[in-house]
């Protein structure tokens, strides 16, 4: 069975870049009578803004949206990534590391994905005392098929290096707690923005690691605006609640989808009962970025 997710960080009100992600999100999981999960993503706790996530479930509900199973928090999950994390530790797979930002882009490539760490601390054997963990990147090359754009061919070391798993002030990276977390849900497709394809092969590379079951992947185009993606951080304009048909029509639009008989629906539940039977994931623009 399908099982897909929709995973927003609650460091603010859902702003329409992340609106087209539920959406694509639902309406692909929907589509193949599958199931769709929400997780708030709230690692990094200086960055939470109290009281978004239940903003961003409420606009979810406003705009129809029906999840399948509780709202599950990365914050509550702490023992689980460190038990993953110390499985990691005893394969010998990773190492502390003392150095600064500075040091590192002074002494490092730049990468796909910002800087390539050179490996500097990998036989040093520090102990984890206000040290970062990373796992040693082999020379494996990580393909996979997008199902929108398309074949991916990414070199763990040459394009990334050492990647964090575990910050210096204690916060668990991104990149862990992802894939424990989508491989603990079951989740096996996941459709999110373009801006996070560059992260897929790092997540297949830890998979492989923790012998966890492999996913399917869809990168949707992100919204930007004058160049920028729309974020939280780029103080984008949350959407507005009022208009839940115009806003679920724009987002249509934006993923190339044929609208016209949706937006003809005069009730919600029958405009996404429609939406969901004519979905057609091959529509959608093949392009990283949509300037709006």
């Amino acid at each position: 069975m399908y099982i897909g997710r929709f995973a927003p960080s609650p460091t603010g009100s859902i702003h329409f870049g992340s609106l087209v992600t539920a959406v694509a999100s639902y309406l692909d999981a929907k589509h193949h009578d599958g199931i769709w999960k929400i997780r708030m993503e709230d690692l990094d706790q200086p960055r939470v803004v109290e009281g978004s996530d239940k903003a961003i479930v409420n606009s979810l509900h406003q705009h129809g949206f029906h999840w399948d199973d509780e709202i599950i928090y990365q914050s509550h999950r702490i023992d689980i990534y460190q038990t993953y994390l110390s499985h990691l530790n005893q394969q010998g797979s990773t190492y502390f590391c003392e150095c600064s930002r500075k040091e590192i882009a002074d002494s490092a490539m730049t990468g796909i994905d910002g800087m390539i760490y050179p490996g500097t601390c990998r036989n040093k054997k520090l102990d984890a005392d206000h040290h970062a963990l990373r796992i040693k990147a082999n020379d494996t090359v990580i393909t996979f098929e997008d199902k929108i754009q398309g074949r991916i061919h990414q070199n763990i070391s040459k394009d990334f290096g050492d990647f964090i798993l575990k910050r210096s002030d204690g916060i668990y990276a991104y990149q862990l707690a992802v894939v424990i977390d989508d491989a603990l849900q079951n989740i096996n497709t996941i459709i999110r923005g373009a801006d996070l394809i560059d992260s897929t092969s790092r997540q297949i590379y830890l998979q492989k690691n923790l012998s966890f079951p492999s996913m399917n992947y869809g990168h949707i185009p992100i919204a930007t605006l004058n160049q920028k993606k729309l974020s939280k951080e780029n103080q984008s304009t949350p959407v507005n609640d009022a208009n839940i048909k115009n806003n679920l029509i724009a987002c249509l639009k934006f993923l190339g989808q044929d609208y016209e008989l949706i937006e003809k629906e005069n009730t919600l539940t029958n405009f996404w009962a429609t939406a969901i039977k004519l979905w057609d994931i091959s529509l959608v623009p093949k392009i990283k970025t949509i300037e709006i």
